[in-house]
């Protein structure tokens, strides 16, 4: 009777263990996943709305992944997470802490490298939120610094805002900083920290994203952002700078007018995922050419409307024609992005080797 009894216990106390084996190889996605899981719809909705969106992404992949999650574990994740908040001073989150829980579970290469992401130029998040800084502001700030400095900062930003801040500064500066960024070399980490102190300092307080790219491309994309005049004024003045590095950005730059380059096939995609409202106004300012290749990808009675729409529109600012184009032009390198269009296609050298 006695090792009846001895029985169920021993078996009881070594069911503990197997649960807590079950949640100590959880990831900490999974371990949040599970959390929001338990906290309901409504909260885990509430909570999903504070995080950023690659955070949203990672739990929902972890939470997608989990299949059946059994009661004793989703109690043990619940009562190590009200473990971790029962002292009532909360919790501080600081470098040190965060780089003492990493050594704890990773390798010492892994944590320097996650550490140096976070505190240095390679972090996700300063470059993003330099991004939201609106454009006169940083205009106004890089008047003051050397072309170089401008050069790194701007070759980090979004080739749209960069092209905005551009168009702001004085031409003969935008120019020697546009020429920076062309020949760019490695930038000294003493250089990176300096620029880094003084942006968290004066405009954002958390680190971001660098991304290494080539520079031409860059600037093509940037100069595929600028408004008509503004683009004419400063390829002309680049180009009396360095003749060749101009036609080198001009080589990978895609305009509007580079539509007519495109097969009809290609064409016809694009038609189908344009926005039919800004559509009138891009073509308002459209070579004839290119105007009759998109009514080509329509049908007769489509292609009738679309002309009376134009015809409607009177006359328009050349900036906002111009704006509705880069929309359009932002929507094809999307496609060709994704493999759907090919922008190579009946370009460049038409010659034939016999």
């Amino acid at each position: 009777m006695s090792e009846t009894a001895a029985a169920p216990a021993g078996q009881q106390q070594q069911e503990e263990p197997v649960v807590h084996d079950e949640t100590r190889y959880l990831t900490g996605k999974q371990r949040v996943a599970i959390l929001l899981l338990a906290a309901g719809r409504e909260r885990a909705a509430k909570v999903l709305k504070q995080l950023q969106e690659d955070e949203v992404r990672d739990v929902s992949v972890a939470m997608a992944g989990l299949g059946l999650v059994s009661a004793s574990v989703v109690e043990e994740v619940c009562a190590q997470f009200s473990k971790n908040f029962e002292s009532s001073e909360g919790l501080v989150g600081t470098y040190e802490t965060t780089e003492e829980l990493l050594r704890k579970a990773l390798s010492g290469e892994q944590v320097d490298k996650i550490m140096e992401e976070i505190r240095g130029p390679a972090g996700r998040t300063m470059w993003d939120k330099l991004g939201n800084v609106q454009e006169a502001v940083l205009a106004n700030y890089l008047r003051n610094e050397y072309p170089q400095t401008a050069a790194v900062i701007l070759s980090r930003l979004q080739p749209a805002h960069a092209a905005r801040v551009l168009t702001l500064l004085p031409e003969d500066y935008a120019t020697e900083v546009m020429m920076r960024v062309l020949h760019m070399e490695t930038v000294q980490r003493e250089v990176l920290d300096s620029v880094e102190a003084t942006l968290r300092s004066e405009f954002i307080s958390s680190l971001g994203r660098s991304a290494k790219r080539d520079s031409y491309e860059l600037l093509a994309e940037v100069f595929n952002n600028f408004d008509r005049k503004t683009e004419t004024r400063l390829m002309a003045s680049m180009d009396k700078r360095n003749h060749d590095d101009m036609e080198k950005v001009k080589a990978l730059m895609f305009t509007f007018e580079d539509i007519k380059r495109l097969p009809h096939e290609a064409l016809m995609r694009i038609v189908a995922q344009v926005d039919r409202e800004k559509l009138p106004l891009a073509l308002k300012g459209a070579s004839e050419t290119v105007r009759k290749m998109f009514l080509q990808c329509m049908s007769k009675r489509a292609g009738s409307i679309l002309l009376e729409e134009i015809s409607a529109l009177g006359p328009v600012r050349v900036k906002d024609a111009d704006a509705a184009q880069v929309d359009i032009v932002t929507i094809i390198k999307n496609m060709a992005n994704a493999g759907e269009i090919d922008l190579t296609e009946n370009g460049g050298n038409d010659e034939i080797i016999p």
